[in-house]
């Protein structure tokens, strides 16, 4: 005999299974990472198909079977997000997001700050102007967003001092393999870092999310802040994220 639990969620991914089913990546509140799928939502007729849609916040009751999927079996909006779906910008910006969190949070172990970051982070892309210039992928929201990631999943760059030598002073790059700063002296082979990329970084771990793009980054700061993330996930993480490079 299987059970239901009622949580709130936001899906991450959605794909077609079969005739008119749907399979959903899932970030709960209760258990973290779920997999389930929407039985019959691909028809017209559907009670609660627009409502799993990526982006959707929602509030979920989900049927607990054998199998190693949940079934949605309810579904109400906490908060659509729909204006991320139609933006292009808030769209690529908002992707680079939930692909993180696909790629971080993987085990079913409820992780309330990552989740609250995530309902965070899409409430700001909503703020996000329409046809916004510029390249999502240095976006101070979506940097700040998978800092705090990295931050929650326990791969937090060290950028206070040298991880070398323990030097604070003349920090002029970053060494991933010992997922930290290091100064002039010893940066053989590390990711140059500059003086805005170590105050931006420090920034944005300070700001709240809703705060990100205001946080002074500039784009030397950006480009570089990007680097630690993507350096932090080939070398702590092993994976490179594709939305990154879309």
């Amino acid at each position: 005999m299987g059970r239901s639990t009622t949580t709130a969620a936001v899906v991450l991914r959605s794909f077609r299974f079969g005739e008119a089913d749907r399979v959903l990546h899932l970030y709960t509140l209760e258990r973290g990472r779920v997999g389930a799928v929407a039985k019959g939502v691909r028809r017209t007729k559907s009670r609660f198909g627009a409502r799993l849609e990526p982006f959707s916040h929602v509030e979920l009751v989900l049927h607990l079977g054998r199998g190693e999927l949940d079934t949605v079996t309810g579904a109400s909006l906490l908060a659509p997000h729909d204006g991320v779906r139609t933006d292009p910008y808030r769209l690529r910006t908002g992707l680079i997001g939930l692909e993180a969190m696909l790629r971080l949070f993987t085990e079913q172990e409820a992780n309330e700050r990552a989740f609250t970051a995530l309902t965070r982070f899409l409430d700001a892309l909503d703020e996000i102007p329409e046809d916004e210039p510029g390249r999502p992928s240095l976006d101070p929201l979506v940097l700040s967003f998978q800092l705090k990631l990295l931050w929650l999943s326990g791969y937090l760059p060290h950028l206070e001092s040298c991880v070398e030598c323990g030097a604070t002073q003349g920090l002029a790059g970053y060494a991933p393999a010992a997922s930290g700063a290091v100064c002039r002296d010893c940066s053989g082979g590390a990711i140059p870092l500059s003086a805005d990329g170590l105050q931006g970084i420090a920034a944005l771990l300070r700001s709240p999310l809703a705060d990100a793009r205001a946080a002074g980054l500039t784009p030397r700061g950006a480009r570089d802040a990007l680097g630690v993330v993507t350096a932090s996930y080939e070398y702590h993480g092993g994976f490179r994220l594709r939305a990154l490079s879309a």
